[in-house]
């Protein structure tokens, strides 16, 4: 007889005892007493198929301007202001996607785009996933009230330091480069080292303990043992990280005068000023949709990982 057997029928001989003992009648149940009645986990054909329906239309209705952009970067400058307007652009006019590398500051803002994201996401992980080993596994005296001043940075707004950092930054000579994005930032991010710190909480403290026992140092734990327990989270973080350090337009706005050192979100708004006032719609579009690209890859990438960390979020250790 299985554990569970045992188990289940030790617990029907209690609660029949308890019964005769009080004088109550059992009522009659049928099978096994920790059965789940039927359907209870049965899902519904209907809710089902209401949820694909709304899911379906909040699918269509959020890609529907990313459809819009990709078309209006492959219309004629008449096509974009065609009623009823058109979806399929007829001609399609692959030429603007040239106009745009050989016409704009497009090609050097990705340049320096790529080279401030990848620097301050690639560089500013490592030193965050190592601020989130430190303040959740080891010993350190102090490391809550280091970590609550780190949350307490969070509270300060950009634009109250907008002023201060600029002054400093001109300066030290750093006004129309791209370290002043750089610099600040590359040595972690706070909301990435809080979410790895509470991801860690449910490593247990044993392995950490037990491998310090086998003689290895912290450097290895982390390497060997924590950074692949992280890695769906880090995955996901670093997604979002990206995306902001590649979106970002006020701190390069500030910063960055020259049109070859200007990061590409500057370039597009740039060109907004310049083209819009010539109907160049597609130009801008075409622009912005290679914008969108870098994003998109970098998704792919790591869609895995994030499809791991939200399977083990879901799952009970």
């Amino acid at each position: 007889m299985s554990l569970n057997a045992q188990t289940a029928r030790a617990a029907s001989g209690a609660i029949r005892d308890t019964a005769s003992d009080t004088g109550r009648k059992l009522p009659q149940q049928r099978g096994n007493i920790f059965q789940r009645r039927k359907g209870a986990t049965q899902e519904s054909p209907a809710v089902n198929a209401l949820l694909t329906v709304v899911l379906s239309i909040g699918a269509i209705v959020m890609a529907a301007p990313l459809v819009w952009m990709v078309s209006t970067s492959l219309k004629t400058k008449d096509g974009v202001y065609a009623l009823p307007p058109e979806w399929i652009p007829d001609p399609f006019v692959w030429d603007t996607y040239a106009r745009v590398f050989n016409d704009t500051y497009v090609l050097s803002g990705i340049k320096n785009s790529l080279i401030v994201s990848l620097s301050v996401t690639i560089v500013g992980t490592m030193f965050s996933s190592l601020a989130a080993f430190a303040l959740a596994k080891l010993r350190l005296p102090g490391k809550n009230a280091i970590f609550i001043m780190l949350l307490s940075g969070m509270m300060v707004p950009f634009p109250t330091l907008m002023i201060p950092q600029f002054v400093m930054f001109s300066k030290i000579g750093w006004v129309d480069t791209l370290l002043p994005l750089i610099v600040p930032v590359i040595l972690g991010n706070v909301i990435m080292i809080f979410f790895l710190r509470q991801y860690l909480q449910n490593v247990p403290d044993s392995l950490v303990e037990a491998a310090q026992i086998d003689g290895a140092s912290y450097w290895k734990i982390f390497w060997t043992m924590i950074l692949p327990l992280i890695r769906p989270a880090i995955a996901a973080q670093f997604i979002l990280w990206f995306m902001a350090v590649w979106n970002d337009y006020l701190a390069p706005i500030l910063y960055l005068n020259t049109p070859e050192r200007q990061t590409l979100q500057v370039v597009i708004a740039n060109m907004n000023v310049q083209y819009a006032t010539q109907r160049d719609y597609p130009l801008i579009m075409a622009a912005s949709v290679i914008s969108v690209i870098p994003i998109l890859v970098v998704f792919l990438v790591f869609q895995r990982q994030i499809i791991e960390s939200i399977a083990l979020t879901g799952s009970k250790t």
